[in-house]
């Protein structure tokens, strides 16, 4: 398994994984792995080991603003509809 990096690396790190967007934003690993798989989370995907790769600082703005909207009492369908009006 690997060595888990410092909070420190992973705030400057352009991407992270969704281990490290758990740590950065204390939203479950469960609940991000949701937002992805419905497409409101977009992330790349590492050739080498297929890990998918989060571009940190624009994940953040996107779960902040699903929090946001949630706390307001959107739905996910409604969710998805403001932030991902292409699908």
């Amino acid at each position: 398994m690997a060595r888990q990096r410092s909070m420190e690396v992973i705030q400057k790190s352009e991407y992270v994984t969704i281990g490290e967007l758990v740590r950065l934003t204390e939203v479950r690993y469960s609940t991000l792995k949701f937002y992805t798989e419905e497409g409101m989370l977009p992330f790349e995907q590492a050739e080498e080991n297929l890990t998918r790769r989060y571009r940190r600082e624009e994940t953040e703005r996107r779960i902040l603003e699903i929090k946001r909207l949630r706390e307001v009492g959107k739905s996910i369908p409604e969710i998805k509809a403001i932030m991902c009006p292409e699908q």
